[in-house]
């Protein structure tokens, strides 16, 4: 099921929005101050934010720019303010979609759909969490905006733990799905490899992303532990 992340605080806005939202398949939680919204978009994983401009701790716009720093998550700019400045400002920032106040649900719906097929798509070639990106037909991986140099194996390893985020990834099914080989429990290539891959992946963020859970295995998760 899809997560939407709402900023907004409008409380008959936000009720209103949260309960179409889930009635049409999504998961919804509203947050009504924009750096709260921030640490809960850092703490959980979300596929869509709808964002209004007027908060009462931050303006919408500072909420773009700062969360642009470690996400492409959609954003689409739910707001009263209807000028085609503020359009244009908005979608300059990095909002991939803009509605005024007052608005149709159905429309606003129609677009949620739309960018969460976009992302669909784009997921299929790329992957992404935090600020680490990668690329899988370019073969590229970026951690804020910087390139990454990572060996095929490195690369490999990388790609499977995305594709399993926030979930416990035993040895043996890295062993398997990754070097194609039955675990040896006496030997720690897979822990070295997963040394490697955190020290060009981890070792220069404060966010960690590559987690070890203790007599499990591994874990990629933006949580902080």
């Amino acid at each position: 099921m899809k997560r939407i992340l709402i900023i907004e605080d409008e409380i008959k806005i936000a009720t209103y929005l949260v309960q179409g939202l889930e009635e049409s398949g999504y998961q919804a939680k509203c947050i009504g101050r924009g750096l709260e919204g921030l640490e809960l978009f850092k703490q959980q994983s979300y596929d869509l934010v709808i964002l209004d401009i007027m908060l009462p701790d931050i303006e919408g716009w500072t909420v773009l720019q700062i969360l642009r720093q470690f996400s492409q998550v959609p954003v689409i700019f739910l707001t009263a303010k209807d000028q085609i400045t503020d359009r244009v400002k908005g979608l300059e920032l990095g909002a991939d979609d803009y509605l005024a106040k007052p608005f149709s649900y159905i429309e606003l719906l129609a677009r949620v759909r739309r960018l969460l097929r976009r992302q669909q798509l784009q997921f299929e070639n790329v992957l992404s969490i935090a600020d680490l990106q990668v690329n899988f037909l370019q073969h590229e991986v970026y951690r804020a905006g910087k390139l990454i140099e990572l060996s095929k194996k490195e690369f490999d390893l990388l790609r499977f733990l995305l594709q399993h985020r926030d979930q416990i990834i035993t040895r043996k099914q890295i062993a398997s799905e990754v070097w194609k080989i039955n675990f040896d429990t006496d030997t720690n290539f897979i822990d070295v490899a997963i040394r490697r891959l955190r020290c060009k992946i981890d070792d220069m963020s404060e966010l960690k992303l590559i987690h070890t859970i203790r007599g499990l295995g591994y874990k990629l998760s933006q949580e902080k532990k």
